[in-house]
């Protein structure tokens, strides 16, 4: 990857996480530089993106001092000075955390676990990324912030709800950023913003305070413009804490990166799970899909056509998933000024909480049985991330909740079962639609198989080199 930096707000910044860290410790460049410029393009790209809800300018630079104090010691730390940031789900303290919501939000008094581990290797938070109301939709708009564009065109949402990160990482104003996942809002934002996006094992990264995350659907994980950068942003704030519900075995990805897959077998599933609508694939997003298959298959792999048994998951979805909403809602300074569709999901949560919700997660071990034959024969599936290209801005505003459902659901059909699983995926760039816009597959796999789909992806990386290719400069 190149190593050119950006010297000004309208320039780049163009080495990686993992390549920042090692010029910091190198002295090659001080934090203090570092974070300067990402907070001069941070200011000169708020205008066009709007990626950032919170800006930590001030906070960011005495960090970025501290962090040179530090190296000037000789101290040496995974992220020592590097920029990132994190979306605005995860406290961070003195600042609030609004999660896409209007109203008053009061600063928080610590940070979140995630946060912590992030500040314990030396990371320089510069901000908190813009995300829809409680994370709900695949597109990042909302009457608290407006509108998040996408880099590679303006005219089109980076997706959701980690819309802020990925539009904060794909026009390198940071090389890398937290997001969180509840129904594929990694993964589909990384596929629309020409990314690497890692939704972990449920219980990877701790959520604490809060014990779980929308019932366990939700989970943290990295955006970055490569493998090893993800790779690296997830080994760092992995880990669990007192209180957490979920505690999956310690695994480590980063050093996966370097390492040769094997000859894997990978099951291509183009059949979005049952749902009430009837999505369709876009002939872009299938043909992107397909020849990423087929390279596969031309680098050592088997490759045939093989759908999971989701058989009648979304019964499972969605009473956690609006259960989840009715929590959040009732944090909030004033309810009654979040969308329509928030307070009507809210209430459905309210309806689904007793009965509903308790079947919903007793359902989740059969399904993980259910779904997980196909791990007999496979080693990987290969799916797209969406059935179509990143939406227009304003598509899904002023819609109503059924409609706004419908429309979710037609363009973003394939990645909210891994959620219910809680099992990894990893979004990887699949390519472009003849207008540019990109695209974006998954690689999924059975519980705690980061390393091996880490592995898969740096192989798919070194062979198409997507880091290469850059929105265009404004």
């Amino acid at each position: 990857m190149t190593a050119e930096v950006g010297t000004g707000a309208g320039r780049r910044e163009r080495r990686g996480l993992a390549e920042q860290a090692a010029a910091l410790a190198a002295g090659e460049v001080t934090a203090r530089e570092l974070t300067e410029r990402a907070l001069a393009r941070i200011a000169a790209a708020q205008p066009a993106l709007n990626a950032f809800r919170r800006v930590r300018g001030e906070a960011a630079l005495a960090e970025a001092d501290a962090a040179d104090r530090q190296l000037a010691r000789g101290e040496r730390l995974p992220l020592l000075g590097v920029p990132v940031a994190v979306k605005d789900d995860m406290d961070v303290a003195g600042e609030p955390t609004a999660f896409g919501c209007p109203g008053d939000f009061p600063p928080k008094a610590a940070d979140s676990e995630a946060v912590r581990r992030l500040r314990a290797a030396g990371a320089v938070i510069v901000g908190k990324t813009n995300s829809p109301e409680l994370g709900q939709w695949p597109f990042t708009e909302g009457p608290a912030f407006g509108e998040t564009r996408n880099p590679w065109n303006l005219e089109h949402t980076p997706g959701g709800s980690s819309g802020g990160s990925a539009a904060a990482v794909a026009e390198g104003l940071v090389p890398a950023a937290l997001g969180s996942d509840g129904a594929g809002s990694i993964r589909i934002p990384a596929a629309w913003s020409h990314l690497v996006g890692i939704k972990p094992q449920r219980g990877r990264i701790s959520t604490m305070p809060e014990p779980e995350a929308f019932k366990g659907i939700t989970v943290f994980g990295p955006l970055a413009r490569t493998v090893r950068d993800a790779a690296l942003l997830l080994d760092v704030a992995a880990g669990s804490a007192e209180g957490d519900l979920h505690r999956p075995a310690p695994v480590e990805v980063l050093p996966a990166a370097g390492q040769d897959p094997g000859r894997l077998r990978i099951a291509l599933s183009l059949r979005p799970p049952w749902v009430a609508t009837r999505p369709s694939l876009d002939p872009a997003v299938r043909g992107a899909v397909t020849d990423l298959a087929e390279r596969l298959a031309s680098l050592g792999h088997e490759v045939e056509e093989a759908e999971p048994r989701y058989g009648l998951a979304g019964l499972a979805f969605v009473p956690r998933a609006t259960a989840g909403i009715r929590e959040w809602t009732g944090r909030v300074p004033d309810a009654a000024l979040l969308d329509p569709r928030t307070r009507g999901a809210a209430r459905t949560g309210r309806l689904l909480s007793g009965a509903a919700l308790r079947a919903a997660r007793a359902a989740e071990a059969p399904l993980q049985r259910r779904v997980g034959t196909v791990f007999r024969r496979y080693d990987v599936v290969l799916a797209p991330t969406t059935a179509g290209p990143p939406l227009r801005i304003g598509d899904l505003a002023g819609l109503s909740g059924l409609r706004t459902d419908r429309t979710m659901i037609a363009h973003c059909p394939y990645a909210w079962p891994w959620n219910v699983l809680g099992w990894p995926g990893v979004n990887v760039p699949a390519g472009f639609t003849p207008s540019g816009l990109p695209v974006g597959a998954q690689l999924l796999g059975p519980e705690s198989s980061e390393p091996l789909l880490v592995r898969l992806a740096a192989q798919l990386e070194a062979d198409r080199r997507w880091f290469e290719r850059w929105p265009p400069e404004r």
